[in-house]
């Protein structure tokens, strides 16, 4: 019998819609040239405009009205390059410090990493349990020497929402730049640049049902920067590098096809299986706030079992998730997200996330659930801690 395959891991990386690809055919089969200025010959300059088109839509998308927004290759390259190339511009002043929280993703954690091998000095934020970050710390911690400050938007592995209003406020007022990755909240959650004053944001497509490969990154006029890849003068002479016209059509596309209906509708599957997974299996953990966390994400520990075994077993069901067990990440080390809102190692092992996506239904949700009963039930049994 064929099991029928259901994808729950979208914060990984979600299906790109056809809708998205047939926006993006042409550029790859009639529009490819690059995209030249008016004076070129048609074809780039329809690439052009396709370019400038994608990217206005993008950028009145998020209110990014003061500033240019650049296309990357995705949130990773976005977020090293607000980094590196802040601090590059900052260290000419004399700016070497820079805060982050301990639960950011790894872009921009080991951007961080690499300056302080580089002489650069970084603070990491505590966060309490639920992963919130307090803003009054950002505050205690911002010196003379301090020139940027990155905490995401929200969590990539436990959802949690971060006040980024009140931090670029603080920010602001420091004249420190500030820096959010808004990857896995960007057309989840509103973002608007005219009332947070975040100096660069990171976005991609690859959550969106987008295509990979192409994300973006806003930055505020005036924000201290150098550029960070070089090559040719695109992106504003901000990136060097041929320009992703497909992908940039792509990302357009995505954006459009997003609604407030279809995050109302992961908000009703993420708080059904919670409530179903809390209520049904014992000894089981909420990872996050438990209400100010993204509409897609679900973070849970099941203790007294492995997230790694759990994850092998709805696998041969048919159910794709994430776990945050060290024995599925490739550093060899459990979730460094679990341990920093205080969690110990096994809290960690056993966690799963959950991630809806556009062609996800309720009925995966209840289809999950009902594994996940049975698959922790059999595997306590077996477990000589659970069965005690």
């Amino acid at each position: 019998m064929e099991v029928k395959y259901r994808y729950l891991d979208n914060s990984s990386i979600t299906r790109m819609d056809e809708k998205v690809l047939e926006a993006m055919q042409p550029y790859f089969f009639e529009k490819y040239a690059i995209p030249t200025s008016e004076t070129g010959y048609s074809m780039g300059i329809e690439a052009r405009e396709a370019l400038e088109d994608s990217r206005e839509y993008l950028a009145s998308y998020m209110g990014a009205e003061n500033g240019d927004l650049i296309f990357t290759s995705g949130s990773s390259e976005s977020s090293n390059t607000a980094i590196k190339g802040a601090a590059i511009a900052q260290r000419k002043k004399n700016g070497n410090h820079m805060i982050v929280s301990k639960i950011e993703d790894f872009p921009v954690l080991n951007s961080v990493k690499f300056l302080e091998k580089q002489g650069f000095e970084v603070s990491y934020v505590d966060v309490d349990e639920h992963g919130l970050v307090d803003p009054e710390s950002i505050k205690e911690l911002i010196k003379p020497e301090t020139f940027l400050v990155s905490v995401q938007h929200a969590n990539q592995e436990i959802g949690t929402i971060q006040d980024i209003k009140t931090i670029a406020e603080i920010c602001g007022d420091a004249d420190v730049t500030f820096h959010t990755d808004a990857t896995h909240t960007f057309t989840k959650l509103p973002l608007d640049l005219g009332k947070i004053e975040a100096d660069m944001v990171t976005i991609s497509a690859h959550t969106l049902h987008g295509p990979n490969g192409i994300g973006a990154l806003y930055i505020k006029k005036g924000t201290p920067f150098n550029k960070y890849l070089d090559g040719g003068f695109q992106e504003f002479n901000k990136r060097g590098g041929l320009e992703n016209i497909p992908g940039a059509v792509g990302f357009k596309k995505a954006v459009e096809l997003t609604s407030s209906e279809e995050n109302d509708k992961f908000i009703q599957m993420r708080d059904h299986l919670m409530q179903r997974v809390l209520n049904e299996i014992p000894n089981t953990i909420l990872n996050g706030h438990p209400t100010e966390r993204i509409p897609q994400n679900a973070n849970i520990t099941f203790d007294f079992v492995e997230g790694e075994s759990i994850t092998l077993h709805l696998d041969m069901r048919g159910f794709a998730v994430s776990t945050g067990s060290a024995c599925f990440s490739r550093s060899l080390q459990a979730s460094h997200v679990i341990l920093g809102i205080g969690g110990d190692p096994e809290r960690a092992h056993g966690s799963l996330r959950i991630s809806f996506g556009r062609f996800n239904t309720m009925d995966d949700v209840e289809a999950i659930a009902d594994a996940l009963n049975e698959i922790v039930s059999k595997l306590r049994e077996i477990s000589a801690i659970g069965s005690g």
